[in-house]
């Protein structure tokens, strides 16, 4: 029987159709249906060393001590060593399931998340990778993962899919959420985890949604911004203030936690795929090539557009502040720097 194929990050290949719907719809607008059969194939296939590797699209990226580690479509991980100048592929992926999401909890300790709801763990900052955890019975993919340290983890997807760890990923205990506030099941989908390095974790969700734990990821709590749209994207500052965005350049922020919330003015009507804090400044890449930038914690951006209009999927940060984008497709220069190449 065919199972309908739940894409990853179903938003980006929706909008890049011609139209802005949820995660739900997306298999309606070109996401091709896999059996049993293929998405088994994939999931045991291991990833091809592929000459052009850096042009696969690119769905997350994380640090692993100085290592950049960008993943993406065909189960594809991305490894550099030079800020990003150069990138070749990680030895061993056991998946070509397409990743969706990295995170390391110290300098060697990796997980990536994605379709199948697979989870792989690197213990060598990327270079090799094993299958921790997958789930081919039911099709629903993991959009999102964090670390605190080596040990402590959680991972997020579609449909409040929502699991935790506490032994570095040998076990993932699934955690139910609680009925959201106006009721109704707790099914929304869960974009983007990220926390404030003191404890607290969130999760940028959908219809406006912001989850928060104070324990881990055990327990949460829903937290409103008032916004009826989708949010893709969160990062919490140095000083403690809390950014989200998501949907036609929406960008929320909160100064105590998340208790409430302002409308931020973007300055763009093209979606926000990832904020993050780069030194004194807030950057944001989006659909449409659009690049924001704030020097005032995000009480105001400034924005700007490639001339090609690539859509960018995920941004990354050197030592000296200097940016890497990427993209559905792959590495693309940053804005004052030139392109990547990858080796095989």
């Amino acid at each position: 029987m065919p199972r309908r194929k739940a894409p990853a990050l179903a938003w980006l290949l929706a909008v890049l159709v011609g139209g802005i719907c949820g995660v739900g719809c997306a298999s309606a607008v070109g996401a091709e249906a896999l059996t049993e059969q293929q998405a088994q194939a994939l999931l045991l296939s291991p990833a091809q060393i592929r000459p052009y590797a850096a042009d696969e699209m690119v769905l997350g990226v994380a640090r692993a001590g100085r290592r950049t580690v960008a993943v993406g479509d065909h189960g594809v991980i991305l490894l550099s060593d030079d800020e990003g100048r150069t990138f070749r592929q990680a030895k061993t992926v056991p998946t070509r399931l397409t990743l969706t999401a990295v995170a390391f909890g110290d300098a060697s300790n990796g997980w990536a998340v994605g379709h199948g709801g697979v989870i792989l763990h690197s213990t060598d900052a990327g270079e090799t990778w094993r299958l921790q955890r997958s789930d081919m019975a039911v099709d629903q993919p993991l959009f999102t993962v964090h670390f605190s340290d080596a040990r402590h983890g959680v991972a997020a997807g579609l449909w409040s899919l929502l699991l935790v760890t506490a032994d570095g990923g040998d076990t993932w205990t699934p955690i139910k959420l609680p009925p959201p506030p106006e009721g109704g099941k707790a099914d929304r989908n869960l974009f983007a985890l990220f926390g404030d390095g003191k404890g607290a974790l969130f999760i940028a969700a959908e219809r406006g949604t912001v989850l928060r734990s104070d324990d881990g990821g055990t327990t949460w709590t829903y937290l409103s911004t008032g916004y009826n749209g989708s949010l893709w994207t969160g990062c919490v500052l140095g000083d403690g203030t809390l950014l989200v965005g998501g949907l036609r350049g929406t960008i929320y922020r909160s100064r105590d936690g998340g208790r409430h919330w302002q409308p931020v003015d973007s300055g763009t009507r093209s979606s926000i795929t990832q904020l993050a804090q780069v030194g004194e400044r807030v950057v944001a890449v989006g659909l449409d090539g659009v690049q924001l930038q704030s020097r005032d914690g995000g009480a105001s951006f400034g924005a700007t557009q490639r001339e090609d209009g690539l859509s960018l999927t995920a941004l990354s940060a050197g030592d000296a502040g200097r940016i890497r984008l990427y993209s559905k497709r792959g590495v693309v220069a940053g804005p004052a720097g030139a392109g990547a190449t990858a080796k095989p």
